[in-house]
């Protein structure tokens, strides 16, 4: 297994396990399975794993069998504070020993903030005196390092990374999200501050395996390596890059994704190897809705509408279906303290003066929602617009 550092000059196994997606059977963890996964993880190296509060039975699953062979001092446990969740200060500690007692631990070695997609959500949290409450959980080792997990765009992301003395960060991160979300910016940006930058959705949720189209098939056939393994190794070329996670629910993944982070470098590709990684990206784009790169020329926008985060959501309607394509724009416009939707758009025309691709920004957006913005979300906003109020 390689290994990379972290803030502190701790050791990290390049590949992480995350815990989300642990096997299942008839709808439950099917726990002879996940103990069987988790054994030969640790046994292989692998000492990072990641979970959250809202992942169904995971981090009772991951406490039990830690606890039961003895090797909670052998691994880092990484899990997530639900502040959409959080309405007080006693709240922080009745989640926290939640934690704990699923976990079956009495401290968690890297602590996030879930899902932190803009400032306003840190600024919330403050006020609540969050601050007080990490630094003292970390004074007493009950936290060992302190960091958020992120889905929104990379100006954004530097203003979070900039809030507060961060040890690590966690975005989705993959060579189609290269310059959307946090992008290789926000990568870049975290490294220069020092903090641990862990990978999340390295490979889509498998859609850079199971759904590319035709082109890119016969490209990586053609060459020694799988289409994961090339999504992992260009990753694991990026020395910025501390830690990538996998939700890994079956031996054969587990095993392939070993196998390629023990054989990975950082540094290696080659100038042919990005190349046809390059065509690869460019017939997905084909399949894409509009021809946003994500330079974030057209922002910002006077009303606040994420263009380039609400195009990066659209065009995932062409790659990778409805169903994450809502998910992601929800995330990344009503997940938020002042919400970017498309439909915030009052057609002013200021993006398209910007925009170097000469994209008819105005007539996109309308198309985007009303694609992305039906009833559902009509609902889910207005939800979520209560939950921050409450």
């Amino acid at each position: 297994m390689q290994y990379r550092t972290d803030k502190y000059g701790n050791k990290i196994s390049a590949l992480g396990f995350g815990c989300m997606r642990f096997p299942r059977k008839g709808g439950r963890i099917d726990m002879q399975e996940t103990e069987r996964e988790i054994l030969h993880a640790i046994d292989s190296g692998i000492n990072y794993f990641d979970t959250a509060y809202i992942y169904p039975g995971s981090e009772a699953a991951l406490g039990e069998i830690l606890q039961k062979h003895d090797l909670r001092d052998k691994v880092n446990i990484a899990t997530k504070l639900p502040h959409y969740l959080i309405r007080s200060r006693d709240a922080l500690d009745k989640y926290f020993d939640e934690h704990l007692e699923r976990l079956r631990t009495d401290h968690v070695d890297y602590y996030l903030m879930h899902m932190m997609n803009d400032i306003g959500t840190w600024e919330k949290l403050r006020a609540m005196g969050i601050v007080e409450w990490l630094e003292q959980k970390k004074a007493t080792g009950a936290i060992r390092q302190i960091g958020f997990s992120y889905h929104g765009n990379s100006d954004m992301f530097c203003k979070v990374v900039d809030a507060y003395p961060w040890d690590f960060a966690q975005i989705q991160y993959n060579y189609m999200d290269e310059h959307s979300q946090a992008g290789r910016k926000g990568l870049n940006y975290a490294h220069s501050k020092g903090l641990a930058v862990i990978i999340m959705e390295p490979l889509r949720g498998g859609k850079l395996v199971s759904n590319l189209p035709t082109e890119a098939q016969k490209l990586f056939a053609a060459t020694p390596y799988t289409p994961a393994q090339w999504g992992l190794r260009w990753l694991w070329d990026q020395p910025e890059v501390t830690c990538v996670l996998s939700g890994m629910n079956s031996m054969e993944m587990l095993n392939d994704n070993i196998n390629t982070a023990c054989t990975t470098e950082a540094g290696r590709l080659t100038t042919e190897d990005r190349e046809m990684l390059n065509t690869v990206l460019e017939s997905i784009r084909s399949k894409m809705k509009v021809g946003c790169t994500g330079c974030g020329y057209c922002t910002p926008c006077p009303k606040g509408v994420d263009i380039p985060g609400v195009f990066a959501a659209y065009n995932t309607l062409g790659t990778e279906g409805v169903i994450r394509a809502k998910r992601d724009y929800l995330m990344n416009t009503a997940m938020r303290k002042t919400n970017s939707a498309a439909s915030n758009c009052i057609g002013c025309g200021k993006c398209e003066a910007h925009c170097p691709q000469s994209i008819p920004i105005r007539a996109e957006l309308k198309n985007a929602a009303h694609e992305l913005e039906g009833p559902a979300y009509a609902v889910a906003r207005r939800f979520i617009k209560w939950l921050r109020i409450y």
